[in-house]
């Protein structure tokens, strides 16, 4: 039997609202009183948008943005760099404790991070860097995932053919990793762009124990503490959580087909 195209539309337009209910709900609990939300489930946006607004913007919002803004750029940049480095390098060298190396990498990829956490913690309080956002860039610096993704991605995207062609040439390393072999990884540096600045700017636990000045901390703790500064302000944190959501959702709609792109182009050896 086969399905019309007018069926097809319509199922997956249900499926969309479906999905986008949730989030339409959020944002129209965020233009009520507080109090008003445990009476019903508001399904018209209120007349309270006004004061929660003007109640998150109180709170150091604004600063909590910018925060969390440069702090998920220097740790994409930095995240995509190093991963991309290093995964070339494991993709298409071959050097001494090679395998050992990389084995090492997987292996931190199955150790949860809240395990080293109080390590890490202390570490950061040793070199006096606590209430500094560097605890939140160094993570960029070890993206296991990013290496081992750059790696599998080195291996089957970038033909040896054209990195030996190069050598020949006499172009140097560094012009032939910048030059040669980046265009070839950009559907891989995109999407590892987009992941790292999500889960940046998504991160609570790590500000959370590194962090104790209001003015140094990321938007997921200025949001956080709206509900403990305004009486527990309900509205206003989900007013907050709206207005933190909106990045996001620019970056899939215009990111989404470089994100599927990406992580499946280095699925297919060629």
């Amino acid at each position: 039997m086969r399905i019309s195209k007018w069926s097809v539309m319509i199922i997956l337009s249900l499926i969309t609202i479906l999905f986008l209910l949730p989030f339409y709900i959020m944002v129209v609990m965020g233009t009520y009183f507080s109090e008003d939300l445990f009476k019903q489930l508001p399904l018209l946006p209120g007349s309270y948008f006004i004061k929660n607004l003007k109640t998150v913007l109180s709170g150091g919002f604004l600063l909590n943005y910018w925060n969390s803004f440069y702090v998920a750029v220097l740790f994409t940049v930095i995240s995509v760099v190093m991963s991309a480095i290093t995964g070339y390098a494991f993709g298409k060298f071959n050097f001494p404790g090679k395998k050992v190396f990389y084995l090492i990498i997987l292996f931190t990829m199955m150790v949860p991070g809240q395990l080293g956490l109080i390590a890490f913690v202390m570490e950061m309080k040793f070199f006096h860097l606590n209430n500094t956002h560097i605890p939140l860039l160094i993570g960029a610096l070890n993206n296991a995932f990013g290496v081992f993704f750059m790696t599998q991605f080195s291996q089957s995207s970038v033909p040896t053919e054209v990195i030996e062609s190069a050598r020949i040439d006499g172009c140097g390393e560094l012009s032939i990793f910048f030059r040669i072999v980046t265009p070839f990884l950009m559907p891989a540096l995109s999407t590892l762009g987009l992941l790292a600045f999500l889960g940046s700017w998504n991160n609570y636990l790590l500000p959370l124990v590194t962090l104790n000045e209001p003015e140094l901390y990321t938007l997921p703790l200025g949001i956080a503490n709206l509900s403990t500064m305004f009486r527990t302000d309900y509205s206003a944190s989900i007013l907050g959580l709206t207005l933190g959501t909106l990045p996001l959702i620019v970056i899939f709609m215009f990111g989404s087909k470089t994100l599927v792109r990406g992580l499946t182009g280095g699925a297919v050896k060629g």
